[in-house]
């Protein structure tokens, strides 16, 4: 076959086409295989290359108490990032925002110079630093918007709540153990750019995703807890204690009203202060409860049908040798009914009772009162106290834990105990969230007050209730405790503190308490004192019992319960004004409760005063005011001047300063 330019021509024109045909058929297989069998992996790469893809976290729920004021809620802050590859002049930026930001200028600088393509230079500035920043028009220098945790009441109920991190996770109290119902979920920060770093479309930066997190409200008031933490506060003062706590509960239902501890903290600069100023001892806090034991040993032994309110127990004249040990009484008794030994508060006669109980029988009725274990509050570090197992009881191990030595308790633990007295012999849960409310106002969970179990029976715990009533009657150990009006049945106790080294008790620490309820006839709260320390006198019926008063009465008031008997004089005068340990401090007030031609009162004036002066107010004039919202006075009802009427509701509305 003779070769041909013709032939030689068309052989070069196929092998061309075949040449494109296969070229073709590669780059269509490939953009088959790119956009139809690894598109997922292709769309990941590409948005890699003009996209950066920065987590943020959502906005928190807000917390609020059982009226629907604001504990906690979430801000929106600006947040200053960097993208270093933008920056013209990395020295004039760093010198700029180092002077601005109060940064240091080498971990400024070590985080500018690079490749990389975004870096935090600062989260959650404040306005002040915000604005300034945003005057310089730095290139490569942009903001982004972040939430930032706040607390309008600063220390007020701040070991309830705990405090977040800058994430912003929970970190302790109820933030931390409903941080991821709180959270809500995670959204984006978007930036895009083409080859040369120009935005693309109308913004370069976009937010995708993420929603609000749920929000909680309380069993707390916050007007109660304050009541709670002010006389706690002065309360340790005046006794020189360094530490104590305080509960506020209702007895039908078990909700948690109040819970105070000291020292306290301010979660909004919470690094500023030590670890144990942050500890919720009201949960975590364990001691031995002492003589606040013994109405729950005899009335153990009155369910069991042992003994009887009006039943002689010979006291011993005081000294009584039992298992090698001896027990002392304070003041020398001889025959004593068992109602007498509670008012008196006899070693001696509850020993005598907690023998007829036996080492069995005590240790299941304490463990039915919900001593030695959890309460399973929602609140984490709950610890349990410490109620050994009875088989390792000695003779004396049963006579001195009768009375409360030898074993351990948490407030909460006692607190709720006495509701058990005080309700008619129910044991109930306590919770600190009511419900669980989601981003659109709807109720996602809401709890119901639950009765754990029956303990001991009505008539006993009427029985009980008498007995305690007369601790803080004439002769009674807690006279200090009565609150003016209103009936009060309670206990006092004085615990010696373990010493750590010695492993013994020591000789001069003591922790005294009182817990009590009011009033007797209808109980609406019960509440218990713990002073841990007490420096000038060491006593719960006079350390612990007056600062149980004067919440008592404080609350009742607030909570406009009327009283049920012919005020008398004070028992005990008013306490002087002291400095409260701590942030809270106390702030006079102009308001004057002044009356008019015919002998009414007149509605002072409390515009721009703060929560804690209308409070103060309230409680030196004796008016039952309604606080609403959080911040300032901006409103009231009656108007400042006008009369006001028998019943009528008395009220002020408070906004934030704008």
């Amino acid at each position: 076959m003779k070769w041909t330019p013709e032939k030689s021509f068309r052989i070069r024109v196929l092998l061309v086409r075949a040449f494109f045909a296969i070229f073709f058929l590669a780059v269509v297989g490939r953009g088959f295989w790119l956009q139809v069998l690894d598109r997922e992996q292709t769309v990941a790469r590409a948005r890699r290359q003009y996209q950066r893809v920065v987590p943020l976290t959502p906005r928190r729920g807000a917390i609020y108490d059982r009226n629907g004021e604001e504990l906690a809620r979430s801000i929106a802050v600006d947040s200053l990032y960097a993208e270093p590859w933008r920056i013209t002049d990395a020295e004039a930026t760093v010198r700029s925002l180092a002077k601005e930001l109060k940064l240091s200028p080498a971990s400024l600088k070590k985080s500018l110079v690079g490749k990389r393509r975004f870096v935090w230079i600062k989260r959650q500035l404040q306005p002040r630093e915000s604005e300034q920043v945003r005057e310089l028009k730095l290139p490569g220098i942009g903001f982004t918007k972040e939430h930032q945790r706040f607390y309008p009441n600063a220390e007020l109920a701040a070991h309830v709540l705990g405090f977040t991190g800058l994430d912003p996770r929970g970190l302790e109290g109820l933030e931390h153990r409903y941080n991821n119902i709180l959270l809500g979920h995670e959204g984006f920060l978007v930036t895009a750019r083409d080859a040369r770093g120009q935005g693309l479309g109308t913004s370069h930066i976009v937010v995708k995703g993420g929603s609000d997190g749920h929000s909680l409200y309380l069993t707390l008031d916050k007007n109660l807890q304050y009541i709670a933490e002010k006389e706690l506060a002065a309360g340790l003062e005046k006794a020189g204690a360094p530490a104590g706590s305080a509960l506020v509960l209702d007895p039908r239902t078990g909700e948690i009203l109040a819970m105070a501890s000291r020292p306290t903290y301010n979660p909004n600069a919470f690094g500023r202060f030590p670890a144990g100023h942050r500890r919720n001892r009201t949960v975590c806090d364990e001691f031995e409860p002492g003589s606040t034991l013994k109405p729950f040993v005899v009335a153990a032994a009155m369910n069991a049908g042992l003994v009887s309110a009006n039943q002689n127990i010979f006291c011993e004249n005081g000294r009584y040798r039992v298992g090698g040990i001896t027990i002392h009484d304070h003041h020398p008794h001889g025959d004593l009914t068992v109602a007498e030994v509670v008012k008196v508060s006899s070693n001696i006669g509850v020993a005598k009772i907690g023998k007829m109980l036996e080492r069995q029988r005590l240790y299941d009725a304490l463990q039915s009162f919900g001593f030695g274990q959890q309460t399973g509050i929602d609140f984490p570090g709950e610890v349990t106290g410490r109620l050994r197992n009875p088989a390792r009881w000695f003779e004396s191990d049963l006579a001195v834990i009768s009375f409360g030595q030898g074993m351990t308790v948490t407030p909460l633990q006692l607190a709720l105990a006495t509701c058990v007295l005080a309700n008619g012999g129910k044991l109930v849960h306590a919770d600190l969230v009511r419900k669980v409310v989601n981003d659109h106002g709807q109720v996602v969970e809401e709890r119901r007050p639950r009765v754990v179990r029956r303990v001991i029976s009505e008539t006993v715990a009427n029985q009980i209730r008498d007995m305690m009533r007369d601790v803080t009657g004439t002769g009674g150990t807690g006279t200090l405790a009565a609150v003016p009006g209103f009936s009060v049945a309670g206990k006092t106790g004085t615990a010696q503190k373990v010493d750590p080294v010695t492993g013994g008790y020591s000789a001069d620490k003591r922790i005294a308490s009182f817990v009590g309820f009011v009033p007797v006839e209808n109980p609406r709260l019960v509440i218990l004192v713990v002073i841990d320390e007490p420096h000038k006198v060491v006593y719960g019926g006079l350390v612990a019992a007056p600062v149980f008063s004067r919440i008592a009465s404080q609350s009742l008031r607030y909570l406009g319960v009327a009283p049920s008997q012919a005020t008398p004089s004070p028992v005990l005068p008013p306490m002087p004004d002291v400095a409260p340990a701590g942030p809270i401090t106390v702030v006079e007030t102009s308001a004057s409760l002044t009356q008019n031609e015919e002998g009414k009162p007149l509605m002072p004036d409390f515009s721009g005063m703060s929560t804690r002066q209308v409070l103060q107010a309230m409680e030196r004039l004796g008016l039952n005011i309604r606080v609403k919202g959080s911040g300032r006075v901006v409103e009231q009802s009656p108007l400042p001047g006008r009369p006001i009427q028998f019943g009528d509701e008395i009220w002020v509305r408070m906004m934030p300063p704008s």
